[in-house]
């Protein structure tokens, strides 16, 4: 025998209350951040992904970089970057920074355990795979920070049996991006001494360990050939948020286009005409 029973009034209001918050964190933006202008190449993969969605982007220039900082330092300004987006009512963070995501992103998800947090890590696994019957040479372009910490050191060695893993630290690399210089003489000069042992012996792949390293790609590949393959993590980090948020019910219902808003903590005029071209390339 089937017996359905009958709600309540007052199950009934808690039910309709809860399906009104639900639909208020569907349609809140999505949070992301990183230590400058790095993060909108991340922005740009989850837009192309989800366009649909609202998206509130902020970049902390005012403190870049961060790959140069000490561990303690990062892990501060990360929070401080992930509190002002909780406080704008952001339905998930993603930390579109490899340096964040190293320091601080373990303490970001504790915080925050009730919403998706999702983190960006140097797309190895893509560089290793992407060699067929080969142990391949992978150069991995960073902060010296990712690659000191022991996030990247475990990552390492899960592939380490399959490829020669040549860790390069890069410091002064993000600033180019960050004055808005993705080409020319004077960042093919930085990446010629950056590469030079590798001019000599070719590597494979390249993966791009900052957020700020694919808006050089080009001269980056330029200078390294066609035949090397150029990987970074945005993408990987773009699938992995929407099913976080398929998982937790909290994909926006709408179907038009959604919202952008970038911010940034500084008070440079050129940082929004930066952002804008970033936004586009």
């Amino acid at each position: 025998m089937l017996i359905i029973a009958r709600k309540t009034q007052d199950e009934k209001k808690k039910e309709d209350g809860f399906m009104e918050v639900l639909m208020d964190k569907r349609t809140c933006p999505i949070g992301i951040f990183d230590s400058g202008v790095g993060g909108i190449s991340v922005l740009r993969q989850l837009i192309a992904l989800m366009p649909n969605e609202d998206y509130l982007f902020f970049g902390d220039s005012k403190n870049a970089p961060y790959g140069t900082k000490s561990f303690e330092e990062v892990q501060r300004l990360a929070c401080a970057d992930a509190e002002y987006l909780l406080s704008k009512k952001v339905k998930a963070l993603v930390v579109a920074c490899n340096t964040a995501t190293s320091a601080a992103i373990q303490i970001l998800r504790n915080k925050y355990s009730g919403m998706p947090v999702i983190g960006i890590e140097p797309a190895l696994k893509p560089a290793v795979l992407s060699a067929s019957g080969k142990k391949p040479a992978v150069l991995v372009m960073a902060t010296p920070m990712t690659l000191r910490e022991e996030k990247f050191h475990q990552l390492m060695m899960r592939y380490e049996q399959d490829a020669t893993i040549i860790p390069l630290p890069c410091p002064g690399l993000m600033e180019f991006v960050e004055r808005g210089e993705l080409s020319g003489a004077a960042l093919e000069a930085y990446l010629g001494k950056l590469f030079q042992a590798h001019l000599r012996n070719p590597v494979d792949c390249v993966v791009l360990g900052c957020t700020h390293y694919p808006f050089v790609r080009d001269t980056i590949q330029k200078m390294l050939g066609d035949k090397v393959a150029i990987f970074d993590g945005g993408g990987g980090t773009a699938r992995e948020t929407h099913r976080r948020l398929a998982e937790c019910g909290l994909l926006s219902p709408f179907r038009a286009r959604g919202r952008v808003t970038i911010e940034n903590s500084s008070e440079s005029p050129e940082i929004t005409d930066l952002c804008s071209m970033l936004l586009k390339i």
